[in-house]
């Protein structure tokens, strides 16, 4: 059964909204996730109606970002411009670059110009354009050193 890409954009989604909320609340991620798959996830709360999710990919982002936290954040503050550690980044920037940096390092099957896609139309929905660009850029950057093959072209015959 094909994967349907709205579903697996709002697990996306959904990651970033609860590591988010881990971070601003302190909240753990076993209670992060529970909640998440049982009042939002696929609900109507408030008179919103939140999108399906693809359940394993959002529980896969979340507690793989948890899980490879001191390999990521490494990697993302190297990325980052000089003098802007992602320890002074906002808090839903630093969700979303830690979140597209885990898919570009630990989902090679992903392919690399669809996680930048789909994370930057996420900073988007939350952040303005200067931070957007900053998401692209990063996550970019990542992903050509991470994923060279993916950006090299082939030579012409």
């Amino acid at each position: 059964m094909a994967l349907k890409p709205r579903e697996r954009s709002a697990a996306r989604l959904a990651a970033v909204q609860a590591l988010y909320q881990m971070d601003i609340a302190g909240t753990l991620l076993p209670d992060i996730v529970a909640e998440f798959e049982r009042h939002w996830i696929g609900r109507e709360v408030e008179g919103e109606r939140y999108a399906k999710a693809e359940a394993e990919h959002f529980r896969d982002v979340a507690q793989g970002v948890v899980r490879e936290q001191q390999t990521l954040d490494p990697v993302v503050d190297a990325a980052l411009t000089h003098g802007w550690p992602l320890k002074r980044i906002e808090t839903v920037l630093r969700a979303v670059l830690r979140a597209g940096a885990y898919e570009l390092l630990f989902r090679p099957e992903i392919p690399a110009r669809v996680v930048i896609s789909e994370y930057v139309d996420v900073a988007a929905a939350f952040l303005d354009e200067e931070e957007t660009g900053m998401a692209n850029a990063v996550l970019e950057r990542l992903a050509r050193e991470a994923r060279r093959q993916e950006f090299e072209t082939p030579a012409a015959g």
